[in-house]
């Protein structure tokens, strides 16, 4: 049987995720992406299929499923996408309410993509906007 530990402070990963927040670049809103975009930054969709299905697609945005995203964004990588073009690109990630894209990011800075960042508010702030 499995005891729960009470952590002073907030949760582990509550503490883990202010850690990283601090080390990622300007996290935009959702009303700054028309300006990402049109500089040239590289948006990524990470959310579930079936989060995209239910809310709708993100205009601009490429697909990137989390599980191969390390792969798909190092353009050293064979497995690259067309996108990804080089180690000084803005990519800007998206998940559904900027946490675990938050954790995305900083795993893509470990490998030398120093403009990853990630979307403060997720997907569900681009809705609040449309509203």
């Amino acid at each position: 049987m499995s005891t729960v530990v009470e952590v002073p402070g907030g949760s582990r990963i509550d503490r883990v995720l202010e850690q990283v927040r601090r080390r990622l670049p300007h996290r935009p809103s959702a009303a700054d992406l028309p300006a990402l975009r049109t500089q040239g930054a590289l948006i990524v969709d990470i959310r579930l299929v079936e989060q995209r299905t239910r809310d709708g697609e993100l205009a601009g945005a490429v697909v990137g499923d989390r599980n191969v995203l390390e792969w798909r964004l190092d353009p050293t990588s064979p497995h690259h996408i067309p996108e990804a073009t080089g180690t000084d690109q803005l990519i800007v990630l998206v998940c559904n309410e900027g946490y675990a894209s938050s954790l995305a990011a900083l795993s893509l800075q470990k490998l030398g993509l120093a403009r990853a960042t990630d979307l403060d508010g997720g997907f569900q702030g681009v809705l609040a906007l449309r509203r």
